[in-house]
């Protein structure tokens, strides 16, 4: 859950949004020092008179500024390439959950159950728990068993819509007439807020996604009760 004057990311719910952090201040790092070297360069360029005519013309010189950047990229993109396959990779599901998004709610399907599913609105300000988050919480939250591979089948009725929770490094566009999928596990128990992440009309910043990863056997107790309650 992000917080006020927050600078960086939120803290990390499953293994992938843990190797994105990790790229990142692997990526800053990077640019960090190439900053300080563009920095040093420029004062010692304007604070001193001297010249060296060796640098002026020099090949070793070319070698190296032309070299060195090839290889920092190399740095940054073979990271990069290996988290991106990882993003995309989906291995044996324990659960698989279709989301669909309207103009201005979430649905959910959980599709290895007959008739387990519902539809997911903003709680309006007005009606809000103490301890509840404006803007954030949901009359029906998205329930996962924790530690365990989910599947999540993206879809839109409507316009375009994009899942999204940052805690779990997840953000899948939503399409009418197109189903995506993205995978991921929750590393730990714990209620993950996102939002529609693509401009989808009046009211795109009232659709907002619950995610709560609950131990298994409360998820199973959970889904008992739905399957009755429908």
């Amino acid at each position: 859950m992000a917080h006020p004057s927050q600078l960086g990311f939120q803290d990390a719910a499953s293994p992938v949004m843990e190797e994105l952090l990790h790229f990142h201040d692997h990526a800053l790092m990077i640019v960090f020092l190439i900053s300080t070297l563009v920095l040093y360069i420029i004062v010692a360029m304007v604070s001193t008179k001297l010249t060296d005519k060796y640098i002026l013309d020099s090949q070793e010189i070319e070698i190296i500024w032309t070299v060195l950047p090839a290889v920092v990229l190399i740095l940054i993109a073979l990271p990069s390439l290996r988290i991106l396959y990882l993003m995309d990779e989906v291995n044996d599901p324990h659960l698989t959950i279709k989301a669909i998004g309207h103009q201005w709610y979430w649905s959910y399907e959980y599709t290895d159950y007959e008739e387990l599913g519902f539809d997911s609105y903003m709680i309006p300000t007005q009606d809000l728990a103490p301890g509840q988050f404006r803007l954030l919480e949901t009359d029906h939250r998205m329930v996962i068993p924790v530690e365990s591979p989910v599947r999540v089948l993206v879809s839109a009725e409507d316009v375009l819509h994009s899942w999204a929770v940052p805690a779990l490094g997840v953000k899948m566009d939503a399409v009418p007439g197109r189903l995506n999928q993205t995978a991921f596990i929750t590393s730990r128990p714990g209620v993950f807020y996102g939002q529609c992440s693509e401009i989808c009309g009046a009211n795109h910043s009232f659709m907002p996604i619950v995610v709560e990863a609950v131990p298994l056997e409360h998820f199973e107790s959970w889904s008992s009760f739905m399957l009755e309650d429908a």
